[in-house]
């Protein structure tokens, strides 16, 4: 069949070549361009030293931990609903009492103004821009009351490790309440240094060693370095005189390794709010937190950052929901890359979700409207699995809406054997 030709007119063809105005800000260019947090990696990767960037990027040993986190994820098979009404999506939900504007927050991370000269700073205002809480890192590089008057309008919480000097962690509790932080999250795996290999071959220290190849690398970021070097110097939230040593050794003078779950019950004295209790790897010891008086558990691997070959938290999580989720308020971390991810917590039980790497990468790649995108893409991502569900509420969410192809292939294999 021969076409019929004929000579385009230019209002017939003016709407399909509209042209995409020139963004002429170099940072939303740069975030106008990632469209997944797997983008803003990318951007990061190219704007951040190796050193600080692998420290955000990498975990401990042969990094198998992070690895299958990840898969586990991505094994997961969605159940959706047609014909439901999903022209709204609340995202909103409840978490230790409080609203939070969408299901997930701010994991602490520490070094952070390592990663970008704003540092907590930037976090905790798209902490606040954005409507979730935002946790600070007693490995934090700003001090408590920076952040909390940096954003006063946050929701900001406080993390702390089970210390050796009990004097100094009870001052940083009085200091964090003073501040107005309104929950402590007490992390527990962390009795020595996981063996983070990335680290030990960059020479991760404070300040950085500058050897050739760190100069070369630098050549390439000079952006960051001209901020490092002409913002005030780093220094630790918790101790301004302990700011030199490579990080591992750094860290293994502040953790207690003969510390129990005895050693819960002073904290809780010394803090009186809700606390919450991070690294949860087995069902009993999920149990055991509850029994010493834990208002909340966090589901948690530590990023695969202390011991490879740890327990995949999304794997774990729903025995502990059942065991203990009308007690406390079960919570997770770990892995997450995508807002299916965090629906898909949900659905298995998770009260909340918390995000570490996905905002560092933001932060790394633009400071803190990095951050915002991140969240920016979280919550579309999130959003549209709701509705191609067939949800439009987070309380809604089930584990009907979720299957773990993993399980299933498991038991086919065990079905086979016998």
């Amino acid at each position: 069949m021969k076409l019929k030709r004929q000579f385009p007119r230019y209002k017939d063809v003016a709407p399909l070549l509209k042209f995409k105005k020139p963004e002429l800000n170099p940072t939303r260019r740069r975030l106008n361009s990632a469209h997944t947090l797997w983008d803003i990696r990318k951007i990061a990767k190219r704007r951040t030293p190796t050193g600080p960037f692998n420290y955000v990027d990498g975990s401990a040993e042969d990094e198998v931990t992070i690895q299958k986190t990840r898969e586990y994820f991505r094994d997961i098979e969605f159940q959706p609903g047609i014909l439901r009404d999903v022209s709204t999506a609340d995202t909103r939900t409840m978490v230790m009492g409080k609203q939070s504007a969408l299901p997930f927050g701010f994991a602490p991370t520490g070094f952070t103004r390592m990663m970008h000269s704003a540092g907590e700073r930037a976090v905790v205002r798209a902490a606040e821009r954005t409507g979730i809480p935002y946790a600070l890192s007693t490995m934090g590089t700003t001090s408590l009351e920076d952040v909390a008057a940096e954003a006063p309008l946050a929701r900001k919480w406080f993390q702390l490790y089970l210390w050796r000097d009990r004097d100094r962690s009870r001052e940083l509790l009085e200091n964090a309440k003073r501040a107005g932080y309104d929950t402590l999250i007490l992390t527990v795996d962390v009795p020595v240094a996981g063996n983070r290999v990335r680290d030990l071959r960059n020479g991760m220290v404070i300040p950085p060693e500058l050897t050739l190849k760190t100069v070369l690398d630098a050549s390439y970021r000079p952006e960051w370095w001209f901020n490092f070097l002409t913002t005030e110097p780093l220094k630790f939230a918790f101790a301004a005189d302990e700011n030199a040593g490579v990080v591992a050794d750094v860290v293994a003078n502040l953790y207690d390794p003969s510390a129990t779950f005895e050693d819960l019950a002073w904290m809780r004295e010394a803090w009186g709010g809700p606390m919450v209790i991070k690294g949860i790897q087995t069902l009993d010891d999920a149990k055991r937190s509850v029994d010493f008086g834990a208002d909340g558990l966090i589901v948690s691997n530590h990023g695969g950052r202390q011991l490879d070959r740890a327990p995949i938290p999304l794997r774990l999580l729903p025995e502990v929901v059942d065991a203990v989720g009308e007690q406390t308020e079960v919570m997770i971390d770990t892995g997450i890359m995508n807002g299916a991810d965090i629906v898909a917590s949900i659905a298995l039980g998770a009260k909340f979700a918390w995000i570490g790497r996905a905002y560092l990468y933001g932060l790394m790649a633009a400071g803190e409207e990095g951050v915002v995108k991140t969240v920016e893409i979280l919550e579309s991502e999130i959003v549209r699995t709701m509705k191609l569900l067939g949800v439009n509420k987070i309380a809604d969410l089930n584990p009907d809406h979720v299957r773990l192809l993993e399980q299933q292939g498991l038991r086919q294999a065990a079905r086979l054997v016998s």
